[in-house]
């Protein structure tokens, strides 16, 4: 069993920086990556960015590459989403999510453990 607990989440101008937290705790070292996810009001969950456990890659959705950074603290045992230059498009509650093995990490499905994620607005 992994807990997954996001802090950080809140209003932001256009053009401002939020920094989300995502805290794992449990059974935590057989973690094949964690990945961060967001959904808007009616639209359905989408991929953000992931950061695996072995060797620490990671990817980018495409609206965010460039703006956004995924990290983390192995001393803490979390993973950060440094966001910047933040549009009104990134406004949704982004998620975080550990997944294991050789999971195809866009896909939210193959994610086992949620956390129960934090509102991010972005005003114009």
């Amino acid at each position: 069993q992994v807990q997954l607990v996001e802090s950080g989440g809140g209003t932001v101008q256009a053009g401002g920086s939020l920094r989300l937290s995502c805290a794992v705790s449990g059974r935590a070292f057989s973690v094949s990556a964690i990945g961060w996810f967001r959904q808007a009001p009616g639209k359905e969950r989408e991929f953000v960015a992931v950061i695996r456990g072995s060797g620490g890659s990671t990817l980018y959705a495409d609206p965010v590459k460039g703006r956004f950074t995924i990290y983390r603290d192995n001393a803490k045992n979390t993973v950060y989403l440094q966001m910047n230059t933040l549009k009104p498009d990134d406004t949704a509650v982004y998620y975080c999510a550990a997944g294991y093995g050789g999971l195809v990490v866009r896909i939210a499905g193959n994610y086992d453990y949620w956390g129960q994620g934090t509102q991010v607005t972005v005003s114009s």
